[in-house]
């Protein structure tokens, strides 16, 4: 451009009335761009405000279905926690073909229900089919290795078979889980069946003292006939 600050340059020789002139049309020219300006502004603003709206929206969606989903997925786990108590009270009334039953049902809804697959199992054993009881049973340890109901079946079962070393390890596995009396009652009841006192009145003495109702329940117990007329028992049961 041709302007410059000093009066005795070009644009000091410009008459008043053009310098005015020029001066309005620069001020227009500044405030035409400063509202082209904001109006660029308002509608990026726009823009984006309508952008987080939109993602906001989609949000609550998202979030409405997965509560949905999650409502769905509640509802399936309590039925299935339902048809289980059922299964574990028929197996407890020795009705195991129910047991079995309802135990498929959950397997067929859902097949990584493992503690379907553990009472289905051990109810199998008491059926007298040991090889399909034990699968089922090691079904729901691969699922859940440190589930100490099946690991405390997988014990019985061998028990039933009359594999007491295995029955032994396994009660010994389940301790390693958890404190369950009746493997100490279970120990007690292969060392008593053996014959041996010793380990017998040892196991036992552990769960008499969880639960002084054991002391009835050993009294009367066939697998202690071979140890029963020891003081050592004797001692521990009255």
């Amino acid at each position: 451009m041709f302007f410059r600050n000093s009066d005795d340059g070009l644009y000091g020789k410009i008459p008043m009335k053009v310098k005015v002139i020029i001066a309005c049309i620069s001020v227009c020219v500044v405030i035409g761009i400063a509202y082209k300006e904001a109006i660029n502004n308002r509608k990026n603003n726009s823009i984006i405000e309508n952008v987080n709206k939109e993602s906001s929206n989609n949000n609550t969606v998202i979030k409405e279905k997965k509560d949905d989903n999650v409502s769905k997925q509640t509802e399936a786990q309590k039925a299935e926690e339902q048809k289980y108590s059922e299964s574990y009270k028929a197996f407890g009334e020795k009705n195991y073909d129910n047991t079995i039953a309802l135990a498929d049902e959950i397997i067929k809804a859902d097949p990584n229900f493992y503690k379907a697959y553990n009472i289905k199992g051990i109810a199998l054993c008491y059926k007298g089919s040991f090889d399909e009881g034990m699968k089922n049973i090691d079904k729901a340890l691969q699922l859940k290795p440190d589930f100490g109901y099946a690991r405390f079946n997988k014990a019985l079962g061998y028990e039933l078979h009359g594999d007491y070393d295995a029955a032994l390890t396994w009660y010994d596995k389940d301790l390693e889980v958890e404190n369950y009396i009746w493997s100490y009652y279970g120990k007690a009841s292969i060392y008593g069946r053996r014959g041996d006192v010793e380990n017998t009145v040892k196991y036992l003495k552990t769960a008499v003292n969880m639960s002084p109702d054991i002391k009835g329940i050993a009294s009367k117990e066939e697998d202690f006939n071979p140890v029963k007329d020891s003081k050592e028992f004797q001692d521990v049961i009255k």
